[in-house]
């Protein structure tokens, strides 16, 4: 009787090993379960395919590779396409000026040791018909607009020097200039340098908005309106908005002029970051903004009202 209840207990405990053993191997078969599953979903999720470990990127080409690749410049345009090594722009011949440009504005160049600023204006010598030149502006009471900031250019002297070629220039109401525009141009710093990479195209409405020309030289067309498009296209939130600005001074809050960026693409007739995005993004990037993801600075807006409106109206 004591050798059975030995064999017994000895069968109970094979028993036991074997069911303990079979829970330890599901436990590590779910765990690997778990874990491919896992993987698929993250890999979905960040845009990679099977087996490929490299997530999609919108790396642009610009100071290195060839310009002519940069894949986030507007599709429909009316002037010679120019590239420069930090941007590239579209040139009006009628009107003198560029109808838009475009340029990636990075948190990396704004951190840079800034270059002096040069303001040396130069024609510019890629334009083949020519650009406009710097006396024909002169006595019209119209400053020499940037489209490209020279502060957006300061991390290079290259690029600096480049800002400051004619065909990067239009006539600006001095108050417009020095007022909202600057406003404008000092938030989206303040945006790329918090969202790390921007894609900026600033241009102007050549549809009916333009009414005067100024110069002797070359008659360069005087915009009425001009806007800027700002798209972020990094994690954790991709979005877009646009501002559409009347040329003259101005007192009303910057939020009252953005729009979305398909509002500027029925005014212009120009097709924007179609190489960069797909038609699903474009309907949200595009067809909707929301002015809460980008925080307009209060200081920045009383200082327009109570110095920038005042130089050199």
């Amino acid at each position: 009787m004591a050798k059975f209840r030995s064999s017994h207990l000895n069968q109970q405990k094979k028993r036991r090993s074997m069911d303990f053993t079979r829970i330890i191997l599901l436990i590590f078969i779910a765990g690997g379960l778990i874990y491919f599953l896992f993987s698929i979903v993250k890999n979905d999720r960040f845009g990679l395919q099977a087996g490929d470990q490299t997530p999609v990127t919108y790396d642009v080409p610009v100071s290195t590779g060839d310009p002519e690749s940069r894949f986030f410049l507007p599709e429909g345009s009316r002037g010679e396409i120019i590239h420069h090594s930090y941007y590239s722009l579209s040139y009006y011949e009628k009107y003198e000026i560029p109808e838009w440009v475009a340029y990636e504005l990075t948190k990396k160049n704004l951190s840079a040791k800034k270059t002096e600023r040069t303001d040396w204006f130069n024609e510019d010598p890629a334009v083949s018909t020519g650009s406009a030149a710097y006396n024909d502006y002169s006595g019209s009471g119209f400053d020499r607009g940037h489209m490209v900031p020279a502060a957006d250019m300061a991390f290079s002297r290259e690029a600096m020097e480049e800002s400051f070629l004619m065909s990067n220039i239009v006539p600006k109401v001095p108050a417009f200039n020095n007022g909202i525009w600057r406003e404008l141009e000092e938030n989206v710093r303040d945006w790329a340098y918090n969202n790390d990479r921007l894609y900026i195209v600033s241009g102007v409405v050549l549809n009916k908005g333009i009414t005067k020309k100024i110069g002797k030289k070359n008659k360069v067309g005087v915009p009425q309106y001009l806007y800027k498009i700002i798209l972020d296209l990094d994690e954790p939130e991709l979005k877009g908005i646009a501002f559409l600005i009347d040329n003259k001074l101005s007192t009303k809050r910057l939020n009252e002029y953005s729009v979305s960026i398909d509002s500027i693409e029925t005014l212009t007739g120009l097709d924007f970051f179609a190489q960069l995005v797909s038609e699903k993004q474009q309907k949200s990037l595009e067809g909707t903004f929301d002015i809460r993801k980008w925080p307009l600075s209060e200081k920045k807006y009383q200082l327009r009202l109570n110095s920038w409106n005042n130089q050199l109206r």
